[in-house]
């Protein structure tokens, strides 16, 4: 077995046609998918009905209830696609077949947890940290031979419980503190979205209704893995940040000079961006207005969606993933990027 990312557009928010042709022709089994990451632009019902069309259709050839998909098979749905952000979804898979490789090198790994469910008064305490440090932890055991300084992106969907702004920094610190990032020692009650100092640099995490638990997937390389993809990640220190960005790509041995080549254009699976331009006021000493103008209310998808055009027009691709969230996510005003090509 080894570890795969296919990614699909949609059409609409359930739609999950092109899954399903996969399906039916017998290209993907659907015991081969351990974990969705959607972007979708969602509805009148916050994400829609993403989560719900991906049950459905996989029960069918699973023969788990919609319940058991939910709970064995982590589904982070990424609400709103401002800009120019398409829709589409990435499925984790691990799978056999002829085009798996053996090479001495470290090769693409992923691994996937769910915690218990939180009580309602733990969302955003002390309680969700450790419980998302152990559930972080679960993920990269079941990655396998994963060591932590290999591992590259950490993705969590957590409760919004009451203001999910916390409940996400939260989970953020609990991640921070599994890689080692952050001591457990320094965190207390009020470090959860308030010290700002603590952070990870290789975690992202969005909160949802939909969620009682937290749902992490973890990727990373390893030796004796025999994906034919790499995981490389790094850090935009703004959304201007375009060395931070192309230091990204030159760790997975991608020049820019100035631009990709189509060569290297088509390497690129996947990004996943976090995208944090709305945590200040300001760019480079210049005052921003995402939280002052007539769409303030929306500021996270204005971050989003900068984000996406920017890294977007270097790979020529509008189907990266882009969340948004400061909270211990990086420094604040900064980018995560972690991209998953083709070795």
């Amino acid at each position: 077995m080894y570890c795969d990312l296919i990614k699909l557009s949609m059409d609409h928010p359930a739609d999950v046609s092109r899954l399903e042709a996969l399906l039916e022709s017998g290209a993907l089994q659907a015991e081969e998918i351990k974990g969705i990451i959607a972007q979708t632009e969602g509805d009148g019902y916050s994400r829609g009905y993403s989560t719900l069309a991906f049950q459905v259709l996989l029960s069918r050839y699973l023969g788990w209830t919609h319940e058991e998909i939910f709970e064995r098979i982590p589904m982070m749905m990424i609400g709103k696609t401002g800009g120019l952000m398409s829709p589409h979804y990435t499925l984790f898979v691990k799978r056999s077949g002829e085009s798996a490789v053996t090479t001495e090198e470290k090769r693409f790994v992923f691994g996937v947890a769910s915690s218990r469910p939180l009580l309602a008064e733990e969302i955003g305490t002390q309680a969700q940290v450790d419980l998302t440090r152990e559930t972080v932890l679960a993920a990269i055991a079941d990655a396998g031979s994963l060591a932590l300084e290999d591992v590259h992106c950490v993705e969590i969907k957590c409760p919004w419980g009451i203001g999910g702004t916390r409940s996400k920094a939260a989970s953020a610190l609990g991640s921070a503190v599994a890689l080692r990032e952050v001591e457990r020692e320094l965190i207390s009650e009020a470090s959860i979205n308030g010290d700002h100092s603590l952070y990870s640099v290789k975690t992202s995490v969005s909160a949802g209704n939909e969620q009682y638990a937290v749902r992490v997937i973890v990727m990373g390389n390893a030796i004796g893995s025999e994906s034919p993809l790499i995981v490389g990640s790094g850090v935009m220190k703004d959304a201007f940040d375009l060395n931070g960005l192309l230091a990204t790509f030159e760790s997975l041995n991608i020049s820019a000079a100035p631009t990709l080549s189509e060569g290297d254009r088509a390497r690129f699976v996947q990004l996943f961006v976090n995208a944090g331009s709305d945590a200040l006021p300001h760019i480079r000493g210049r005052r921003h207005t995402m939280h002052s103008d007539a769409l303030s209310m929306h500021a996270g998808i204005l971050a989003k969606s900068i984000a996406n055009a920017v890294v977007g027009s270097f790979v020529g691709d509008a189907s990266i993933l882009c969340s948004a969230g400061s909270e211990h996510q990086g420094p604040q005003g900064a980018n995560l990027i972690a991209a998953v090509v083709r070795a």
